[in-house]
Order: structure tokens, then sequence, then C-alpha cells
């Protein structure tokens, strides 16, 4: 790869997905490396990979984490822009992504303004409101229900088990609150 020019790694599970953004990238002037999941990005780094940013999706195929590719750039590199995309946003995730290295955690649909936005804001801003509107008691099951979620690696059947409820009940309540 060469020199100083933008580098971008881009984790994401779904083909379609990834050429799309990683075309949009390259438009932009980003070499850009799709990588599927953590065994090929450890591969990659263990090859030689360098990168200045980083695009890993949280939710990759087999039930695997994009947390752990998170940790494993940052243990590379600690100066990578790492963007975390997703669309089972939480707050837990979004906490672990960002004390794993991320610079940024986005819920999809996002595109790829976003994601450059993102990158430009890794330093945060102290100027966010702080007095925001209060969580409403939906919001706060939504998170719970995430959270569970997350730590039973997506396993809805086991989610809802941890959680109390009916397999399909819990299955209703994510299709409802999709993030289209």
């Amino acid at each position: 790869m060469m020199g100083n020019a933008r580098r971008l790694l881009l984790i994401e599970d779904d083909a379609a997905f990834a050429r799309t953004l990683a075309r949009s990238f390259e438009r932009r002037g980003y070499t850009v490396h799709v990588l599927p999941g953590l065994e090929a990005l450890q591969a990659a780094l263990d090859a030689g990979e360098s990168a200045t940013h980083a695009v890993v999706d949280l939710k990759l195929a087999g039930g695997a984490s994009g947390l752990a590719c998170v940790k494993a750039l940052h243990a590379h590199d600690p100066d990578m822009l790492i963007v975390v995309l997703t669309g089972y946003a939480s707050i837990a995730t979004a906490v672990e992504a960002i004390k794993l290295g991320a610079c940024h955690y986005l819920a999809k649909p996002s595109n790829t303004d976003d994601i450059e936005a993102a990158f430009t804001r890794a330093e945060g801003d102290t100027g966010v409101e702080l007095g925001g509107r209060p969580s409403s008691i939906k919001t706060l099951e939504w998170e719970h229900i995430h959270e569970t979620l997350a730590a039973a690696d997506f396993n809805i059947s086991e989610a809802a088990r941890q959680l109390g409820m009916h397999r399909r009940t819990l299955a209703r309540k994510l299709e409802k609150r999709r993030v289209k």
C-alpha cells in the first residue's frame, strides 16, 4: 500500500454491502481492503497489512463479534481511526466498542458521509448537550433487550430465556423496532 494515502480496512461479512461501501470510499481516495471477519483480519495483520482507518461491522457471520476485531485493530495500531457500524445498536455495545479502541459507533443505516464524518470526530465533543431527554421505559426495555441479546451472542432463543419471555414475543419486539 502507498505511503501517506488513506488506507481503510473494511470488516464486513455482507459482501454486497461491503462492495458498495468499498467503492464509495475508493471514489473518495481511500485504498480499501475488505475482510469478512476476525480470522481474515488476523491473517492480514500477521502478513503486515496496515491501515489508517477501519470500519467494523458489530455482528459478523457465525455470531462473531466485531468487538474482537476492534480490540485486535487497536492492539495492532492504537492510532488507527476505527468506526463500528451496526444494525444492533445498544448503549452496552457502544461503550465496549469505545473502551476497546473505536473512535465512533454508528447505527445502520449509515452512509459513507456519516462514516467519514465520524472519522473526523474522533476527539469527542465537550459541547454535547447534557440535558437530553430522559429515557422512556420503552427505550430502557429496548436497551436491556439488546444488551441481553449481545450477551447471548445474538441467539434469540437464549436471550428470550434470559429475559423470561417467549421466543416469539422477543422476535416480535425485535421486528417492531428493527433499524431499516
